[in-house]
């Protein structure tokens, strides 16, 4: 059976993104250079125009996430991971990276090619150099008091699912308490 058999049986002939069955297309996953049905998934003209080329990405467009982030398929995880991270902008992108059920291998893939565009971005690290991205869990490694607020973060505090701040490498932001704060990279170690 074809590649494009495969696909389409395990989809139902529509685009595993945003469900559409109108001009359907095979996206071969980054950075795999096998194009097979594992590293492969079937999508619509419209998501593989958006995937090739972020400067016509339709924000409204990826609310479909919010379904095929459930996929049991590590290929169609990988690309919604990869969306949703890239969307974090937005609120509604962060609160579904927080439900997002991904493994550690998956999510390893899902966050290569981060890795290999890093120096056309900001890059975040933690106090011991390690690459944080958005969805990372973190530890305080000294008290902070909370600006704004009546309590001091303490020293050991895990912060569950970061984001980062697009324009500052030193900062990131996640909730303690609570409360939504901005945290500097270099009071943070990243738990693995």
């Amino acid at each position: 059976m074809s590649l494009e058999n495969t696909l389409h049986e395990r989809s139902s002939s529509a685009c595993e993104l945003c469900t559409s069955k109108n001009e359907l297309i095979i996206y071969n996953v980054p950075p795999e250079p096998d194009h097979t049905s594992a590293t492969s998934i079937l999508v619509c003209q419209n998501c593989n125009e958006q995937l090739l080329d972020s400067s016509k990405m339709q924000t409204d467009h990826w609310r479909c996430l919010n379904d095929s982030m459930w996929s049991t398929e590590p290929a169609v995880q990988v690309v919604v991971w990869r969306l949703l991270n890239n969307l974090r902008a937005e609120s509604w992108p962060i609160e579904l990276l927080e439900m997002m059920n991904i493994d550690e291998e998956n999510l390893e893939w899902a966050k290569s090619t981060i890795e290999n565009n890093s120096s056309e971005s900001i890059i975040h690290k933690d106090i011991n150099g390690n690459l944080l991205v958005a969805g990372d869990t973190v530890v305080l490694v000294k008290d902070l008091k909370v600006k704004g607020a009546s309590f001091v973060a303490k020293q050991g505090t895990a912060v569950r699912r970061i984001s980062l701040v697009a324009d500052n490498p030193e900062h990131i932001e996640g909730k303690i308490e609570g409360q939504r704060i901005v945290i500097l990279t270099q009071y943070v170690k990243k738990m693995k």
